[in-house]
């Protein structure tokens, strides 16, 4: 049983989301819908967006979906869009001098690479005058300006429901996989004010968290 799969039909843990199939079943942190909120998001934070930097490891088959749907996401608002690949954390200061000067802002795709070195790149993010996304709030903590994505203790919660219906008798091959229902907004306002930038108050009192 997982609680925090990327994508798990992507990735062959299940057959489908509504009949897993095997032995195993749980929860995806897929929420394709909300990628054009969060670009949303920070435009309204970076109002002269309209470049954007796509980073992320296109090896990872969870990470490739999740850049393309951003990459479409991006194009439909309007924004060019440019891929860079990190597989690696050789990889990662190559790709901040690919788009230095050529974009307005980053979305960082998160996986083991780019989740252990997400210091390193939000530094190097703020150093290029960057402001930079995420689908995950410890990329904000981290350094990165904004994030909105799933709740994940609310996963986790959701997680236990499962082992009790497994327990009780159920067979994972016949629980759908469930997707997130609740989402955090999270904002750095260091980061915020060390790029120069206004986050404007309407967006800020939306935000579940605001790191000051």
């Amino acid at each position: 049983m997982f609680a925090t799969a990327g994508d798990p039909i992507a990735t062959g843990i299940v057959a489908s989301l509504a009949r897993p199939g095997g032995n195993v079943t749980g929860l995806s942190n897929q929420a394709p819908d909300t990628v054009g909120k969060r670009l949303e998001l920070l435009r309204e934070a970076v109002p002269a967006l309209r470049r954007l930097a796509i980073m992320g490891n296109s090896g990872n088959a969870g990470i490739a979906v999740e850049m393309r749907e951003t990459e479409a996401a991006a194009r439909i608002l309007g924004l060019e869009v440019t891929a860079v690949d990190i597989r690696r954390a050789d990889d990662i200061e190559p790709a901040f001098a690919v788009p230095t000067g050529r974009v307005d802002a980053v979305y960082i795709g998160a996986d083991p690479v780019t989740g252990i070195n997400r210091a390193r790149i939000h530094a190097l993010a703020l150093k290029a005058r960057l402001p930079s996304t995420s689908f995950y709030r410890e990329f904000v903590e981290a350094g990165a300006l904004m994030s909105y994505g799933p709740k994940f203790p609310d996963l986790w919660r959701r997680a236990a429901e499962f082992v009790d219906k497994i327990l009780r008798g159920a067979k994972p091959a016949d629980l759908p996989i469930e997707q997130p229902t609740t989402f955090e907004l999270v904002i750095n306002l260091k980061t915020a004010k060390a790029l120069g930038l206004d986050v404007p108050p309407m967006l800020l009192a939306r935000a579940d968290e605001v790191i000051e």
